[in-house]
């Protein structure tokens, strides 16, 4: 099953800790999801993503032009778009932290793997295989607005991890300590969210798949919406595919052959609406 939904009820836990090992400063200041899309796809997937969040397509950048990004009405933007070859994961996050070293280490200190040291970006991948990087300061820290779309009010706040039940308890270990955020339950056992401070715009769910996996770990990126039938249509009229339909969301897949969630959840608090 894909999609995940975030109706935070009761703590688990919280875990602290944002200092490395040398003292220096590794909290994380801001966190940007990058939805990742098959070069051939990356006109598709912008247009479709810029209309469904409201947003406008930056200057395209990179050395193929394959990264951009989805501009606001207002606030930092937390959504990228990337161009990728295979395999696609479907996503990964860009961590700001003030030292990017420092983060990397205490990251693989905490059971992550370094994938590639760009200087001032680090590359790594977690405990389940998902990578993600920790990149400078940019950003000042500014929470986009709810948006109003055609399928009603909408935010995209959450990026679940898809990962096979062996993997799940240790990535969701791993992701509290790193970030030191409030670790809560889902109204679904299969569910683990992550909350940021408030001021943050993304946050993070641990999706304990059935299975394994074939294809290894994914990420995806869940919506908050006022009137998931209405975002639903709304999104098909852009080109989306409807995949299955549960209870709190609607999987679909984008334009690009990706899967993303549309949820119940309140695009004000990131809460099912009766929690």
């Amino acid at each position: 099953m894909s999609g995940a939904m975030g109706g935070a009820a009761g703590g688990v836990g919280e875990a602290t800790g944002t200092v490395g090992d040398s003292g220096a400063d590794v909290r994380v200041h801001w966190v940007t999801a990058f939805l990742d899309r098959p070069v051939a796809a990356f006109a598709l997937a912008a247009d479709f993503w810029c209309a469904a969040l409201g947003a406008t397509l930056s200057a395209r950048r990179g050395e193929n032009g394959e990264f951009a990004t989805l501009l606001p009405t207002d606030g930092d933007a937390a959504i990228k778009l990337q161009g990728v070859g295979d395999p696609c994961q479907g996503g990964h996050l860009d961590l700001e932290v003030p030292d990017v070293v420092a983060a990397r280490d205490r990251a693989v200190g905490l059971g992550a793997r370094s994938a590639a040291d760009l200087g001032s970006v680090q590359v790594l991948r977690s405990p389940a295989g998902l990578l993600f990087c920790f990149v400078p300061l940019r950003s000042a820290g500014v929470r986009p607005p709810v948006v109003e779309t055609p399928g009603g009010r909408v935010r995209a706040d959450q990026v679940a991890l898809d990962v096979g039940p062996a993997s799940a308890p240790a990535e969701v270990e791993f992701w509290a300590a790193l970030t030191g955020w409030r670790v809560v339950a889902s109204v679904r056992p299969e569910f683990t969210v992550l909350i940021p401070p408030p001021e943050l715009a993304i946050r993070l769910l641990v999706q304990r798949l059935d299975t394994e996996p074939s294809n290894g770990p994914r990420m995806h990126l869940d919506l908050a919406c006022a009137d998931v039938s209405a975002a639903t249509a709304y999104h098909r009229s852009l080109g989306a595919q409807v995949v299955a339909g549960h209870e709190f969301w609607t999987v679909l897949r984008d334009p690009a052959g990706e899967v993303y969630c549309l949820t119940a959840r309140d695009p004000s608090t990131g809460r099912l609406p009766s929690r």
